[in-house]
């Protein structure tokens, strides 16, 4: 059998992307197809009047104007579900209105143009309520929400962390604050829907392929086999894909109604309201140490926005309890209902940020102990779960951060700021770990012998961009010794077998188990001398009790220098490098593509990106990629990632772990660790810009 997995392939999608005969969700057409446009709401809180859409209704080409007043009837949405991306999402249900941007109307016409013409003309009067849209001003409303997605419960606590803290040589108590971020992809949220006796195929732009089957399905009232959703290729989710938003709804009830095609697609302005967004949290890290550098107590402590029309906890402190070892431990996390568009989970929910403080925390008590802060992070590695109590299923934090320190250079770095420079530019280096849960979730994959020497896999996956086609088709031609070549993957229908889609960082290994195990059970078949030609199997994967007897992590390191300009305070990556242990790669050139796309988001989380929110209207004015800041090719000048061997028996049958979120966990906090190094500025408040900068450099230099 000759070894394809781990090997560094191209992508074989690549060419249909390149070339544009892959098409995504806005790409389709239908016979008759016609246009909607999305109206949204200019208040955050109260009802909607009055709706006057005569002048819209006068316009040539428009075919139908859709309110909460003419709406079809639709299944309630439910606050509470194990999955709350497969809940109904009625639209235009009623005259309320929960946030800034919520959907309130729908055009439909027979051009893009005429469509959007039409919404801008539709005059909506609105009774307006009084809203709180401030997370700092909620603190007092805050609550416990029980638990985070993964189901952990939101409290910790082990040993008495008051008393040791007290207790404790050297202390750290800081509180780090983090701003509302948007997912930004490259690709808008658009949906194509058309009904043909009875059955409504919906055509979009998703993550998650059975969730959304059965959220709209549910929304419509329609017996699943009623509908198909199909998403063969995403242009970037990052979680702002995993629900089922007002285009796929709206664009299918609207095809229902003029019984023909119709398409919806959201302005790249109305993303930024309509779909989701990462939470602002506040945080509070202490840390409590001997002078040796042995943490004696941690606690972490979270507040986040959460959404008043669907509550969703960001699982901020969760990481913290894995990370490193001490006997007194504690975190909390709570949430505060606000008035504001619906938070949700964005890449690496929880760990992104939650690592920006943990992790600048620990920088900050290497300082106060004198201590190398890579040494720090050594001195108080764990042998077991210092939660859990359980053995690690692997762990590689140590040998990342040896390696990353050996090919960084990290023995070049001067403890104390403002020592190294370059003309009039001051330089620092920063470390930080990363670390990411890593999970298995059931999952069905079909394989069928189209001849002796061709198969076809399918399943409902998606593909966002991380490579799914390609490491698919790797794993099935090494199992049943076939070219890569001959191997079709058909992904992203929902007739196909279930997946838990695309999200997590669990898709890749989930998927891939199912489908080594239909390829076993084909070949084991193929070896009974069964005919090939179409001879299919199905098979599939669940968790077992490795994931209750070990705990289940990939792990790396972050390296950063920076440069910053004495006079304007303007910083500057000079270069960026993590090393990384996240079980087998199943292909490296895919793997390392993923892993330095996180790490150049880490660096925006550090330096970029703030959704901006205006206080008076619960509103984001960053509403494009003009005002939303994100890196740029001249911002990145060189970022390398490094992948180490590891073999992780106790995660699945390949031994893999997810890598599409690793990469952001813990970048931004090296580079924050970078500027203080560099100029001793320490900016708890993200993002780090100019006027956080400067303050410092006046001290140097008065």
């Amino acid at each position: 059998m000759a070894q394809v997995i781990g090997q560094a392939i191209d992508r074989i999608d690549g060419r249909a992307k390149v070339t544009g005969a892959a098409a995504y969700a806005a790409d389709n057409r239908a016979e008759r197809m016609a246009f909607g446009s999305i109206v949204t709401a200019t208040i955050a809180c109260g009802h909607v009047t009055s709706i006057d859409a005569n002048a819209a209704r006068r316009m040539p080409g428009v075919l139908l104007v859709m309110t909460h007043g003419n709406a079809p009837k639709q299944a309630p949405f439910q606050a509470k579900a194990d999955d709350r991306h497969a809940r109904p999402k009625p639209q235009l249900a009623s005259d309320k209105v929960e946030y800034f941007g919520q959907p309130v109307a729908l055009v439909v016409a027979e051009t893009a143009e005429t469509a959007r013409a039409a919404a801008s003309a539709i005059v909506v009067t609105y009774e307006k309520a009084e809203g709180a849209f401030v997370l700092e001003s909620a603190s007092g409303a805050a609550y416990n929400p029980g638990k985070g997605p993964t189901g952990a419960p939101s409290d910790s606590k082990l040993g008495d962390f008051d008393k040791a803290f007290a207790d404790a040589s050297v202390k750290i108590d800081a509180i780090y604050k983090t701003p509302y971020q948007a997912h930004a992809m490259m690709e808008p949220h658009a949906s194509l829907a058309s009904w043909q006796d009875g059955k409504l195929t919906v055509t979009s732009s998703l993550q998650l392929v059975e969730s959304a089957h059965k959220s709209i399905a549910d929304t419509l009232k329609l017996e699943p086999d009623k509908v198909e959703v199909i998403s063969e290729y995403v242009g970037g989710g990052f979680g702002g894909k995993l629900p089922v938003f007002g285009d796929a709804i709206l664009a299918a009830l609207a095809a229902r109604e003029l019984n023909r095609p119709v398409r919806v697609a959201l302005t790249r302005q109305q993303m930024f309201h309509v779909t989701t967004h990462r939470p602002a949290s506040i945080q509070r890290v202490r840390l409590g140490a001997e002078r040796d550098g042995t943490l004696s107590a941690i606690a972490h402590q979270s507040l986040a926005q959460s959404a008043r029309a669907d509550e969703f906890a960001e699982p901020i402190v969760f990481s913290t309890r894995s990370l490193y070892a001490a006997p007194n431990r504690m975190t909390s996390q709570r949430i505060a209902a606000l008035d504001l568009p619906v938070a949700d989970s964005m890449r690496a929910p929880g760990e992104a940020i939650g690592l920006l403080a943990v992790e600048q925390a620990m920088d900050e008590l290497a300082v106060r102990l004198d201590m190398d802060p890579l040494e720090l992070r050594l001195r108080n590695e764990p042998k077991e779960d210092p939660e859990k109590k359980v053995p690690f299923s692997t762990r590689a934090l140590v040998p990342c951060l040896q390696e990353g320190a050996r090919r960084f250079g990290w023995d070049k770095r001067q403890a104390r700021p403002g020592q190294v420079r370059d003309g009039n530019w001051l330089l620092g280096m920063g470390v930080a770990a990363a670390i990411r849960g890593n999970f298995l979730r059931e999952a069905e994959a079909r394989v069928t012998m189209e001849s002796e020497r061709h198969a076809v896999v399918e399943m409902d996956m998606t593909d966002i961009g991380t490579g799914s086609y390609t490491v698919f088709a790797q794993i099935a031609a090494e199992l049943l010794d076939l070219p890569v070549e001959n191997i079709k993957v058909k992904l992203g229908h929902s007739s196909y077998p279930d997946t838990p889609g695309s999200g997590g960082s669990f898709g890749a290994s989930s998927c891939g188990a199912a489908l080594h195990d239909a390829c076993t059970k084909l070949k084991a078949k193929l070896a009974k001398g069964e005919g090939a030609q179409g001879l299919s199997v199905t098979g599939s994967v669940k968790p077992g009790d490795d994931y209750k007897r070990y705990s289940q992590y990939a792990y790396g390191a972050h390296f950063a220098e920076v440069g910053i300009e004495q006079t304007t305070g303007e910083v500057r990556l000079r270069r960026m490098l993590g090393v990384f242990a996240a079980g087998r790669i199943l292909n490296p050139k895919t793997a390392h593509s993923q892993l330095i796309g996180g790490m150049i988001w880490g660096l925006g989380s550090a330096l970029h990106e703030d959704a901006v929110l205006d206080p008076r209207l619960g509103a984001f004015v960053t509403q494009d990629l003009v005002h939303y800041h994100v890196p740029v090719h001249a911002d990145v000048p060189q970022v390398e990632a490094v992948l180490l061997d590891e073999f992780d028996a106790h995660a699945n049958v390949l031994g893999s772990k997810g890598v599409g979120e690793l990469g952001i966990c813990g970048a931004g906090a090296a580079v924050a660790n970078a500027v203080y190094n560099a100029c001793g500025a320490r900016v708890r408040d993200y993002p780090i810009t100019l006027d956080k900068v400067l303050p410092a450099l006046t001290r140097r230099q008065g």
